[in-house]
């Protein structure tokens, strides 16, 4: 064997032994590795803590997460003072609504335990647009925060809340009527009403624009029987009554038939499943639209 062989040898005999040595004298620290958020609380970070974590262990995220978002779509943080605007609606509107219907215990058993907001709505390739998402019971995602205020100052300006509502409250509505069906599934009689007529992805082409005749109550509806079942409760008790005839009167006589069949699968869920009168629910989420609309409440206010 050569001299130069041989210190290679040696060479990496020693390095060994070093890397052993160092291994041997290794010690773990006694600081973790996972650090806390060192961003200190704001005064909305307190309101949040008292009027959703507290009472109904729900984590209200306004702040940017890469984890709680959706790399597939485009992107931004929601607004701070708009994230605010809608935490206060998100309240009043429908976490004391079911607070009054159904009462606290159902409102902390059952309501989704976080929201996570962003600054824009999830566009899709097929010209689609996603207001909302629930995830697994737990989890609702909110988008396009960052519009909020101009869709808030328009419905006061009007007295009209149907865009607000398409767009922000119809949202958090079906969601978490999901989330019930995912507690408690609804009776698979329902897709029975109009089953040969659902059309998965295709639901926003022009050829069905006109659902109602077919016994749908939005566009989306057509989509499956458990969107379909969300759309109905969501869409219900968030319009006057004068708004759902003018609906039945357009939807003609066989479309009016099945969306009445639907509403009556969707009234006896509620009631049966969860003790919750359909009409209640309604008559009180539009109370509390008009109490927005008519400026009676506060959605800045972070007084505790």
């Amino acid at each position: 064997m050569t001299m130069k062989r041989l210190f290679k040898l040696f060479a990496v005999s020693a390095a060994i032994v070093a890397a052993f040595a160092s291994c041997q004298k290794e010690t773990l620290s006694d600081e973790s590795v996972i650090k806390e958020s060192r961003a200190e609380k704001t005064d909305f970070d307190k309101w949040l803590d008292a009027n959703f974590l507290l009472p109904y262990n729900i984590d209200f995220k306004y702040r940017y997460e890469l984890m709680e978002s959706n790399v597939a779509y485009w992107t931004v943080p929601a607004d701070y003072k708009q994230s605010i605007v809608y935490a206060h609606l998100v309240k009043y509107l429908c976490v004391d609504t079911y607070d009054e219907v159904a009462g606290t215990t159902f409102t902390c058993s059952y309501f989704p335990k976080l929201f996570f907001l962003e600054g824009t709505f999830h566009y899709d390739n097929n010209g689609s647009m996603i207001l909302g998402t629930a995830e697994g019971g737990r989890k609702i995602f909110l988008g396009g925060v960052n519009q909020l205020n101009a869709y808030l100052e328009d419905a006061i300006a009007t007295q009209n809340p149907a865009t607000l509502n398409e767009f922000y409250f119809k949202t958090i509505h079906h969601e978490f009527t999901h989330i019930l069906n995912q507690t408690k599934n609804f009776s698979s009689d329902y897709q029975q009403v109009t089953g040969t007529d659902y059309v998965l992805g295709a639901w926003n082409t022009t050829h069905r624009s006109d659902y109602l005749k077919y016994g749908f109550i939005s566009q989306y509806s057509q989509h499956s029987d458990k969107e379909d079942f969300a759309e109905m409760m969501s869409t219900y008790i968030i319009n006057t009554p004068e708004q759902w005839n003018q609906w039945l009167t357009d939807a003609g006589a066989d479309g009016a038939a099945k969306i009445r069949t639907k509403l009556e699968f969707v009234r006896s869920y509620m009631l049966d499943s969860w003790n919750i009168d359909l009409d209640e629910l309604r008559e009180v989420v539009l109370r509390r639209t008009s109490d927005i609309l008519a400026d009676k409440v506060d959605l800045e206010d972070l007084t505790i």
